[in-house]
C-alpha cells in the first residue's frame, strides 16, 4: 500500500458551516450541516459532533473536510462530504479545523 499516493487522492478541503440542524433520525446523535466550500459549491453532511458542539455556536466556524467521497445516504439524508475530527477515549468528537481563517475551498496537503 502506497500510504503517500492514497492520501493525496483523498481532496481535503476547507470550508464554513453556514447552518446546523439537529437529525433526530439519525441512530446516533448528530447535526446535519451546511457548508461553503467556496468554488466547489455548498455540501452537506451529517456529523456525530453534539457532545461538545451546540448547533449555535457552529455556525460561521471555518472547518475541515474530505469532499471526494461518493455521497453516502444516512436516515434519508444524503451526506457530501466528511467532516473532520479528532475522537476522544470518551468518543466525543474535537473538529478539526485551520489555525487562522483562509479562503474556503482550499486544499489540505
Amino acid at each position: 500500500m502506497d500510504y503517500n499516493n492514497d492520501f493525496f487522492n483523498c481532496d481535503i478541503r476547507t470550508g464554513t458551516i453556514l447552518g446546523a440542524t439537529a437529525f433526530p433520525e439519525a441512530r446516533k446523535p448528530a447535526y446535519q450541516l451546511t457548508i461553503d466550500f467556496g468554488a466547489l459549491g455548498i455540501k452537506k453532511s451529517s456529523a456525530q459532533i453534539t457532545d461538545l458542539y451546540d448547533a449555535s455556536i457552529l455556525i460561521g466556524m471555518q472547518i475541515v473536510a474530505v469532499v471526494s467521497l461518493p455521497p453516502k445516504r444516512i436516515a434519508g439524508f444524503v451526506s457530501e462530504c466528511l467532516v473532520l475530527g479528532a475522537v476522544q477515549q470518551d468518543g466525543s468528537v474535537v473538529l478539526l479545523q485551520t489555525e487562522r481563517k483562509v479562503t474556503n475551498g482550499i486544499r489540505i496537503s
